[in-house]
């Protein structure tokens, strides 16, 4: 009598996923290429050094290159054990940034150590990737039901951390925070039902007390300006229309081809810091549409391989950090573009991998290397 072939299934860890390690390396070198762009303007002005901004960009590039190849021998399992700490000190960081923070342009969001300079948000969103991830997993049984698969998690633990970032006037981190805790909160089991009812009431409620708040408060004007100027940014070209209608010149201007690297008109000091948040339409303006197209084809296949990563992850906690990150870099790089092409307000939210900022750009490098693993299902036949 023939046994029969049994078929065991193992799961195997390679070091990184080659096409998204590719991807990500060609979206970091065209983001520094860019950087150098469209800051040399800016940098000679404030400092007679055009160079002023990528080299420091490039240094913490290759710091961030160096720390992925150093984190990616840690097992990132280990990280369920300091899930808890990860929230705890998450809230901590942005606490203290009202109290101690250096403030830019009315905003209050860094932290400044005299030799780093960073926002804790860019942490804390890392952070509670990991926290939410364990803690899914660990009630991934009773996400069916509405208080431990939406109240608790949701209307109860996400708050504390969104009004701590609200209150830096960083609107555009707690939004990217509520859509990637919802997306791994999704992903994780809890019924969709529960955000569309709360996102339907949110949004008319949001919407009342925006314009309340318009008529008794600073911020509350702040934000109705931006959404009146985002319908209508040519009625103001020379004030809060300014940034939107020089980054639709820019956009307009690259046509097809574009009008070649290093290029630009609009950097020359008529894009506020155009090596930040609209280095897109600098690269847009010198690149064309063909420039364009390929950096949202990057960052496609980079969300592509993302979630292949998280489909193929050995366990829930690995898979749930793959969906938060690739939802994370996924939803900025969408936001951005958004708003450099004024399809939606100005969020003032960075591209990622491109946008100048050092120790952002090594978060997201390490937090791309260690939890984006690459896992491969082996079928082993054994007569």
């Amino acid at each position: 009598m023939k046994e029969q072939n049994k078929k065991i299934v193992s799961t195997q860890s390679k070091p990184f996923d080659f096409v998204l390690f590719i991807t990500v390396l060609i979206l970091l070198a065209m983001g520094i290429v860019m950087v150098l762009s469209a800051s040399s303007p800016s940098a000679l002005a404030e400092s007679g050094n055009s160079y002023a901004y990528v080299s420091r960009q490039a240094v913490f590039a290759v710091l961030g290159l160096i720390l992925m190849l150093i984190i990616s021998k840690i097992d990132y399992r280990i990280y369920t054990k300091f899930a808890k700490i990860a929230y705890i000190g998450s809230l901590i960081i942005l606490l203290i940034v009202p109290i101690i923070g250096s403030s830019t342009k009315g905003a209050t969001r860094w932290l400044d150590l005299g030799f780093v300079r960073f926002q804790p948000s860019e942490i804390a969103k890392i952070a509670l990737i990991i926290f939410y991830a364990a803690w899914l997993t660990k009630n991934k049984d009773k996400l069916k039901t509405l208080k431990t698969g939406f109240i608790i998690p949701f209307l109860y633990l996400a708050p504390i951390a969104l009004i701590l970032v609200f209150l830096q006037n960083h609107l555009s981190v707690t939004i990217i925070i509520v859509l990637v805790i919802s997306i791994m909160m999704i992903m994780a089991g809890t019924k969709l039902r529960y955000f569309v009812t709360l996102g339907s009431a949110g949004v008319v409620g949001g919407a009342g007390l925006l314009f309340v708040l318009a008529k008794f408060t600073d911020s509350g004007a702040f934000r109705l300006s931006r959404i009146t100027t985002f319908l209508n940014p040519w009625n103001d070209i020379k004030g809060d229309g300014w940034q939107i209608v020089q980054s639709l010149y820019a956009i307009g201007s690259g046509g097809l081809f574009g009008a070649g690297l290093g290029e630009s008109k609009q950097k020359f000091l008529y894009i506020p810091e155009p090596h930040n948040d609209f280095i897109f339409s600098v690269l847009a303006e010198e690149l064309g549409f063909i420039g364009c197209a390929v950096v949202i084809i990057l960052f496609a296949i980079f969300i592509w391989r993302g979630l292949l990563i998280a489909m193929r992850a050995p366990d829930m906690f690995g898979s749930l950090v793959a969906v938060g990150i690739t939802s994370l870099i996924g939803l900025q790089a969408i936001m951005n573009i958004a708003v450099v092409t004024s399809s939606i307000p100005n969020t003032g939210i960075p591209l990622p991998f491109f946008s100048y900022g050092g120790t952002s750009l090594v978060i997201l490098l390490c937090a791309v290397r260690n939890t984006l693993k690459y896992f491969t299902i082996v079928q082993k036949n054994i007569r």
